[in-house]
């Protein structure tokens, strides 16, 4: 039997590359590691069209149809998580295309919702920067968390991490999503938004962990961000998606909120000249949410796992079956 071809897409770090789970396939595949973004839909076919298995780190580099069309010799995809939004699952079970994932932990996400939040309320950047450039000695005046408000957009896995520790600082939480009802709010300790409009203007603070679909997508709006008191501060963690971009820009630029902290972006890499790289209300981070050694240790672990079972005929994991 000829060997076959792997290729691990967007390994920034050398983490996966570095992970020695990879020597149980040498026998009968060759791993390539790319350690850098391909933007450029030419170049990402000419590197893959020989590949037999792909291994895609979350949503980094979206496969749509019109690149799985070009890749012939693809019969294996390989993604960190059991969900991934940019892969077309519906053309790549009609190539015959074996779509497989693995675990994913919820409490990286949420560790990383809690230090962008203190960060954003102590204006940590600000000082940390005051700091290495000798600059004034205390510049700022922290938001107090206990005693305040988050609200809580998708009391989900991520969610409830999330609200166990605003309780944990002596915090109220609010929480709504379309199909949360009172009985499962209150069984995490938050209490039911009477309305989406409601929890944002209510909250002090608000923290988005919602599944990005057709319904959730531009889920906040001008409305809601209207709706939040000026010294009210946003936190995404989820998806880009979920918050209509323009309206964010101009709540910021305009000060209609006091600021927000981001690890998520419509583009990733986030381009060079993106405004929400240097708003100075804006605490802006490279999508770390899921970026642990314990997240990386299972993804790349479980995703040779999901090769031998697919070597082996039977797949498991199987996302498009």
């Amino acid at each position: 039997m000829s060997r076959l071809t792997c290729i691990v897409l967007d390994d920034y770090q050398g983490a996966a590359k570095a992970d020695a789970s990879w020597t149980r396939l040498s026998h009968g595949v060759d791993v390539t590691f790319i350690d850098r973004h391909i933007e450029h839909d030419e170049e990402l076919i000419r590197t893959l069209r020989k590949a037999d298995v792909v291994v895609v780190m979350r949503e980094r580099t979206p496969l749509p149809g019109h690149i799985l069309e070009q890749l012939p010799g693809l019969k294996l995809i390989v993604t960190s998580g059991m969900r991934n939004a940019s892969i077309d699952l519906a053309t790549a079970t009609a190539r015959g295309i074996v779509v497989c994932g693995t675990a994913s932990e919820s409490g990286p996400p949420a560790e990383l919702t809690w230090a962008l939040l203190l960060a954003l309320a102590r204006h940590l950047g600000d000082e940390r920067d005051a700091m290495r450039s000798n600059g004034p000695w205390q510049s700022s005046v922290g938001a107090d968390l206990e005693g305040r408000t988050l609200g809580i957009l998708g009391l989900g896995k991520i969610g409830k991490r999330v609200c166990r520790v605003a309780k944990a600082f002596g915090m109220r939480v609010l929480a709504w999503s379309p199909n949360l009802d009172e009985q499962r709010a209150a069984a995490e300790g938050a209490v039911l938004a009477s309305s989406k409009r409601a929890l944002f203007a209510e909250s002090d603070f608000v923290s988005l962990h919602l599944v990005l679909s057709e319904h959730t997508r531009g889920i906040v709006g001008r409305a809601e961000l209207a709706a939040m008191p000026p010294h009210a501060l946003l936190v995404n963690t989820s998806r880009a998606g979920l918050v209509d971009r323009d309206a964010l820009l101009e709540a910021l630029t305009t000060h209609r909120i006091a600021g927000a902290a981001l690890d998520v972006y419509e583009q990733e890499p986030l381009p060079a000249d993106d405004p929400f790289r240097v708003l100075p209300n804006v605490l802006a981070s490279p999508h770390l949410g899921y970026v642990t050694q314990r997240n990386y240790a299972t993804y790349f672990g479980q995703a040779v796992e999901d090769i031998e079972a697919w070597l082996a005929g039977a797949p498991i994991r199987v996302i498009n079956e």
